[in-house]
């Protein structure tokens, strides 16, 4: 049984703050409950978004619906800000994800101002603040239906390109539905239609990872969430990851991280206490 994330609300982010967290939160390709929306004044780096990567810039914005696989990594200081829309936004919102290059000033102006106008409703403690934000909010969302159409061409670029590309994509989405099963690849090759050693050579022409690296990565980014958010054992959560015994699990995590789980549970509890 997989820990559900903890419901949430309309709150923005700056992508400073969020390139500075752990590499493990960041740089693991994992899926979010909720839509998210970046929007970078500053800065470059690769995103890899269902398994694709690609480089972004300043002027880009970035719509990743919910329970699509991505991972973020910067390579220079990052500046602009994370939208994430919260669970029950009730807006209508695209249903895969969009990659926008704004060469033009009057769109990156546009989109600037309605991201300004979210933030200051947020922050700024006034009466029916949530209110006024969440009808902002419904601007973005306007906005990228508007932008989907006017920017086919740059829009279809966050989505698969190729073959290789196209079957990544669709393992992301089987092995963030079924991570938490004892599934291998060779039975999600199976599921898919072909055989491991081309899901293997897809994935790792797609974004340079191999489907076990994906799927191990995957098990153990949501291990580190589930021990630094909760109480459950270890000896459940490796059951509820699909390991086949705890050792197996533990030998797992202290080979990705360093140390055994009860170790990095204890690390974690304490470096959040500083």
């Amino acid at each position: 049984m997989r820990i559900p994330e903890t419901p949430s609300r309309l709150r923005m982010q700056p992508l400073a703050k969020l390139a500075n967290s752990p590499k493990w939160q960041l740089e693991t390709l994992r899926a979010l409950t909720e839509p998210c929306f970046l929007w970078f004044t500053h800065g470059q780096g690769r995103i890899t978004i269902a398994g694709s990567a690609r480089g972004f810039h300043p002027h880009n914005a970035i719509f990743i619906p919910a329970g699509v696989m991505f991972s973020f990594q910067a390579m220079t200081r990052v500046q602009g800000m994370a939208v994430y829309f919260g669970h029950n936004h009730g807006l209508k919102l695209p249903d895969t994800p969009l990659h926008l290059r704004l060469r033009e000033g009057g769109h990156q102006s546009e989109v600037g101002h309605i991201i300004d106008a979210i933030h200051r409703e947020l922050d700024g403690g006034r009466p029916l603040a949530e209110r006024a934000a969440l009808c902002q909010l419904g601007l973005l969302s306007v906005w990228l239906d508007r932008h989907r159409a006017e920017h086919q061409q740059d829009a279809t670029q966050a989505g698969p390109r190729n073959a290789n590309e196209r079957l990544t994509a669709r393992y992301t989405a089987l092995l963030e539905r079924e991570f938490g099963s004892s599934l291998n690849v060779s039975d999600y090759a199976t599921a898919l239609g072909v055989s491991p050693t081309h899901l293997t050579r897809a994935c790792r022409a797609s974004c340079g990872r191999t489907a076990m690296a994906l799927l191990q990565d995957r098990r153990l980014y949501e291990a580190r969430r589930m021990l630094s958010e909760t109480a459950v054992p270890v000896q459940q959560i490796a059951r509820d990851l699909g390991f086949s015994t705890p050792g197996y699990f533990a030998r797992a995590f202290a080979l990705q991280t360093g140390q055994p789980p009860t170790a990095w549970r204890k690390s974690f509890a304490n470096a959040t206490r500083h």
